[in-house]
This record gives C-alpha cells, sequence and structure tokens, in this order.
C-alpha cells in the first residue's frame, strides 16, 4: 500500500515528464511523414520538369521519401529515449553490406540515371556503345536495351555503356558521306571531276548547304583516288550512299573513265640449261 500510494504521488510528475516527450515524438513523427511527403512531390515535379524517365522518377521520389522517413523515426525515437546510436551503426552496417552486394546493380542504375539526365542518346538514336552498334530502343534503370539493322536485340548494362565512348549517329540533323573513288591514270583530271560532280548535282539527297566536297585526295599504285564528300540529312545516310555510289560506278562507265583494280605484273626469266 505504501509503494502503491508512492506510485500515485509520483503519478502526476510522471504524466509531465514522460507525456511531454510522447507528445513531443508524436508531433516530430506527424510532421516528419508530412514532410516526407512533401519531398517526394517536389522530388517527382523536379524530374518531371526536366523530362526524366517515368520509371527513374518514381524511383528517386520513393528514395527520398523513405530517407526522410528513416530519419523521421530515429528522431521520433530518441525523443521518447530510446539510444538511437547503436539503431543508426546497424542501418549503416546493413546499408553498406547491401551496398557491397548490389554494387553490380547500383552501378547500373547511377548510370542509367546519369543518361536519362545528361542524354548521351535518345530511344531512335543509332549509336555505337559497348562495342555494339544499334538503334536505342528502351532505356531503364539497370540496362538499354538496342535493336541491330539485322533486327536482333541486344541489352547492355548502363554502366558498361556510360564508362565507355559513345558514338551517337543521330544526335545531328545532318550526315557527311566519305567516299574514296579512284580512276584510271589514264583519265582526264578535268573530266573526272565534272561527272563526279555532276552526279551529286542531280542527286535528291544531296544537300546544297552544306557544300559538298570533290578533290584529288592521293596518288596511289594503281589508281588516282578523289574524296567525294556529300551532306545528306541523317535520316537518309545509307539510302543515299548506295544510290550515290551506284550512280557514280554508271556516270564513269558512260563517260569511259575506269576503275582499276590491283594489278601485278609478272616477268619470266628463262634460265639456259646447264
Amino acid at each position: 500500500m505504501e509503494n502503491l500510494d508512492s506510485y500515485i504521488a509520483q503519478a502526476p510528475e510522471l504524466i509531465m515528464t514522460y507525456g511531454l516527450q510522447v507528445l513531443l515524438a508524436l508531433v516530430i513523427f506527424v510532421v516528419g511523414k508530412y514532410f516526407a511527403k512533401i519531398a517526394k512531390k517536389l522530388t517527382g515535379k523536379l524530374l518531371t520538369k526536366r523530362k526524366i524517365d517515368p520509371t527513374v522518377v518514381s524511383f528517386v521520389s520513393n528514395l527520398a521519401w523513405a530517407a526522410v522517413f528513416v530519419f523521421t523515426v530515429i528522431a521520433t525515437l530518441g525523443q521518447i529515449g530510446v539510444q538511437t546510436a547503436s539503431l543508426v551503426a546497424v542501418i549503416g552496417a546493413a546499408g553498406l553490406a547491401v551496398g557491397l552486394a548490389l554494387q553490380g546493380s547500383l552501378s547500373n542504375f547511377a548510370s542509367g540515371v546519369l543518361m536519362v539526365i545528361f542524354r548521351p542518346c535518345r530511344v531512335g538514336d543509332y549509336i555505337e556503345a559497348a562495342g555494339i552498334a544499334g538503334t536505342v530502343d528502351e532505356i531503364t534503370i539497370f540496362s538499354t536495351k538496342l535493336r541491330t539493322p539485322d533486327n536482333k536485340v541486344i541489352v547492355a548494362p548502363n554502366s558498361s555503356v556510360m564508362n565507355g565512348t559513345i558514338t551517337n549517329y543521330s544526335a545531328m540533323d545532318t550526315r557527311r558521306i566519305d567516299l574514296v573513288i579512284g580512276v584510271s591514270y589514264d583519265a582526264d583530271l578535268k573530266e573526272t571531276k565534272a561527272v563526279l560532280k555532276s552526279v551529286l548535282d542531280n542527286n535528291d539527297y544531296v544537300l546544297k548547304d552544306p557544300a559538298y566536297t570533290v578533290a584529288l585526295v592521293e596518288l596511289a599504285n594503281s589508281s588516282v583516288n578523289f574524296v567525294v564528300r556529300p551532306w545528306v540529312k541523317g535520316s537518309d545516310y545509307w539510302p543515299a550512299r548506295f544510290e550515290i555510289l551506284e550512280q557514280i560506278k554508271v556516270a564513269l562507265d558512260e563517260a569511259n573513265i575506269g576503275i582499276p583494280y590491283p594489278q601485278m605484273d609478272i616477268y619470266v626469266k628463262e634460265t639456259p640449261a646447264a
């Protein structure tokens, strides 16, 4: 009875002390959850304005919410008297273990985020990266899906794509076709140059601006080489290349200008019998 009377006498003081701590803990928890939602919404809006991939937006927004919420839980436990130092240490150790176990996946995720933010390539671009070439079909948070010209699908890890050199053939609206045309040493240079220019002037794919280049570049072993460098739209590159090569061959044949091939002269020397 004496102990009960003692507890009853201390009740108001205990309620004032611990009740206030519990009340503050509840306030911290509620306010923290509110700020976690705000952080998620703000992160989503900022990433959406930068036209980031929706998958990345969702993941990063949820990550921001989780970070604020974990901080809120730790602050709430600390307010009611729980020793959070050990809890923080356990969370840190667990995070380190998970990070080491998933370092490859995390590297791919980080590379995917960088690809979406800096956009070295977009869906629909024809690129060469990680030793492969193809049209970008999809960029996810872990991998990039490419479709090759012969209709094969290649899935490359984002880290392999970002850690190497990316050649984007679709980044610019125009591309230059680089051709080397060899003609016979007997050919008239002015006539040859006029024939090559005529082909480019009458080709619908060739752009007027920038201007094309036709020039003598090399006196090779068996041919006189001209560079032919017309500019075309990026989407017309391969059809234009095929058509221009065919038209050049036909035009040179009509002008009786020979296109030589490697030749070898063999001299046979007879030795008198002993």
